[in-house]
């Protein structure tokens, strides 16, 4: 599904930010640490929000094929997941 398919798909939605959390705490916790406080040098910031001021569509396109030294999770999370993580994220600022 193309990202524009993806939005208009997800876009009636509201985002869980309980399943949001479970998702973080299991895929992405151990580099961006449990509170959003990097672990992991070169890690963004979750706890300062101008790590977040990008589109939710963009930042799914981010964590879906990777980037950096953060691995592709295309095929590990669906796009739902992967929104409902984007959405806990911006309760950590």
């Amino acid at each position: 599904m193309g990202i524009v398919l993806a939005a208009f798909a997800f876009g009636a939605q509201a985002a869980d930010i309980a399943k949001g959390g479970q998702a973080y705490a299991t895929h992405c916790a151990t580099c961006h640490g449990a509170n959003g406080t990097p672990v992991m040098p070169g890690a963004p910031n979750f706890r300062r929000l101008d790590s977040l001021m990008r589109p939710d569509m963009q930042l799914l396109t981010a964590i879906r094929n990777g980037k950096g030294a953060m691995p592709a999770y295309f095929g590990v999370l669906r796009d739902r997941e992967i929104l409902d993580v984007i959405a806990y994220l911006r309760t950590l600022s």
